[in-house]
């Protein structure tokens, strides 16, 4: 019998989820057939031979799902971009316009990534391309911004399916449904720019979204298809792509028989492939077990881990003007791992580095935080930069925390929503040794440029606000004494007050008024 919503396994219990990630790949020499000119207009406007922006809501679970193809997981918007000095125009002046260029594109908030939030973590996000060669005394400068905040939605998803060459119409584009994207765990939009040489301009268009087939089935199976999953299926292949494919991850441990259909193409490995362009007739790839009534729970964690480490992030303290920043790491592989920690904090929430401590099981061990840069805030101006690298010994938590002071913000910089807090940027760790996870993609779950980042969750900040309420009822009451005052005062000195006469056979006498 299948589990009531409320039966303890179907609420904390290890499900069973598939990552669907779509790429397109253009070059600048094929512009005539798919390179966008709206995207190759503001790479020549604004001189960017590197860019990548990512739009993506919800939260990566890499403890259940392990590491995702597109690395760029964290919530909300965050760009970055490796810019050339020089020129009529300044880096600062380029970087703003190219911010307005992309939020009107994709119809997106990125104007509000102001200098408050931008910093330059060079170790964090090296090129992933050949930047051109700048004549001496010329370098390159990086510059990177999030917006914790900012949700995606159909307006975004729009402009983005326009930029492709067969948009929603045929190939695997079709198969993106908005009312099926957004109603997924976690779904994110990417766009990423490199220049290569010998290669020119790539462009990498990716939608990365994460279903659940069991939550969605009325059976509580796991079986799934195209038209499961999108309500849709592929009728045909684009007539522009030089290559279309679809990797199925095949099960590597299931317990039950599965079937696949149709008939995969290929199969190297645990990936099934189909080739798309070769389709002449509908595709829905199905993958279903037959065996199976119903999806068996299981609240036992998984015997191997899918991530190298799993990271715990939360800010302290109940204190309006002091809290303290802990992260617990834990170490899940049976030896010793270094990586890279960044966290950029706005300005309002400053570190005190003296505090800074770093405990193994329990034990101060500070010698494991190693070649520490700290960029500290400028208030009103520049948030706070903070790297090091962390050896996290073999099968061991590591405990990292370090006291913060929370400022005193102007009255006009709250946010309209002040009461329910201000969004910090997820915190950054890039992996320095080489991984040995049981679940990888063909990348290994790295980015384009050869690194693999986690992203923590975003957090809030409860700062001292002021009752933004208090000059509405101040003038309320003013206004409502004012008019009572004025009334009566006016009333006093605009009217007349006589003595009327009245009549003999009257035994009173009236005041009355004119």
């Amino acid at each position: 019998m299948a589990n009531s919503p409320r039966d303890s396994p179907s609420l904390c219990c290890w499900k069973e989820h598939y990552l669907v990630n779509l790429v397109a790949w253009m070059t600048m020499m094929n512009a005539r057939i798919g390179f966008p000119a709206a995207v190759g207009q503001i790479l020549r406007e604004h001189a960017v031979p590197e860019l990548h922006l990512t739009l993506n809501a919800g939260k990566w679970d890499y403890e259940r799902w392990g590491y995702p193809d597109e690395t760029g997981v964290g919530s909300g918007a965050e760009l970055w971009a490796w810019m050339g000095d020089g020129g009529s125009s300044s880096i600062k002046e380029r970087w703003k316009g190219m911010q307005n260029a992309l939020a009107g594109l994709f119809c997106a908030s990125l104007n509000g990534m102001n200098s408050q939030l931008t910093t330059s973590p060079t170790r964090a996000f090296p090129p992933a391309g050949d930047l051109p060669l700048l004549p001496t005394p010329h370098t390159y400068r990086l510059l990177h911004a999030t917006l914790a905040a900012e949700h995606v939605c159909t307006e975004n998803l729009t402009p983005f399916l326009k930029l492709l060459p067969c948009p929603a119409r045929a190939g695997i584009a079709s198969l993106l449904m908005p009312h099926k994207i957004f109603d997924a765990d976690w779904h994110g939009l990417g766009v990423h720019v490199r220049w290569r040489s010998g290669v020119g301009v790539e462009l990498a268009l990716a939608v990365q979204v994460v279903f659940d087939p069991v939550r969605v089935s009325v059976e509580q199976k796991r079986d799934w298809s195209l038209r499961s999953v999108f309500d849709r299926t592929i009728l045909h292949p684009c007539p522009v792509a030089n290559s279309s494919r679809i990797r199925v991850k095949l099960p590597s441990d299931s317990g039950s028989a599965y079937s696949i259909t149709p008939e995969p193409s290929e199969v190297h490995g645990d990936f099934a492939t189909y080739d798309v362009s070769a389709v002449s007739d509908e595709l829905d790839v199905a993958l279903r077990w037959p065996e199976e009534t119903a999806f068996p729970y299981t609240t036992a964690t998984p015997s191997s881990a899918l991530s190298d480490f799993s990271v715990q992030r939360a800010l302290k303290g109940a204190s309006q003007t002091h809290g303290q920043l802990s992260l617990v790491i834990r170490n899940n592989r049976p030896d010793e791992i270094r990586v890279l920690y960044l966290e950029t904090m706005p300005w309002h929430v400053e570190f005190y580095l003296h505090t800074l401590r770093v405990e193994r099981d329990g034990r101060p061990q500070d010698y494991l935080s190693s070649n520490l840069t700290y960029t500290p805030p400028i208030p009103h101006s520049h948030p706070a930069l903070l790297q090091t690298v962390l050896t996290l010994p073999p099968l061991s938590t590591l405990r990292l925390s370090v006291d913060a002071h929370k400022s005193f913000l102007r009255y006009t910089e709250h946010p309209p929503d002040a009461q329910r807090g201000w969004n910090l940027p997820p915190a950054v760790f890039v992996s320095l040794s080489p991984s040995n996870s049981s679940v990888t993609s063909g990348r290994e779950g790295r980015g384009w440029d050869g690194a693999r980042r986690v992203y923590t969750s975003v957090m809030l900040v409860d700062l001292a606000t002021p009752d933004f309420s208090m000059p509405y009822n101040v003038i309320i009451m003013s206004c409502t004494l004012f008019a009572l005052i004025f009334g009566s005062v006016f009333n006093l000195l605009t009217r007349k007050f006589v003595v009327v006469k009245l009549p003999m056979h009257e035994e009173r006498t009236h005041v009355v008024d004119r």
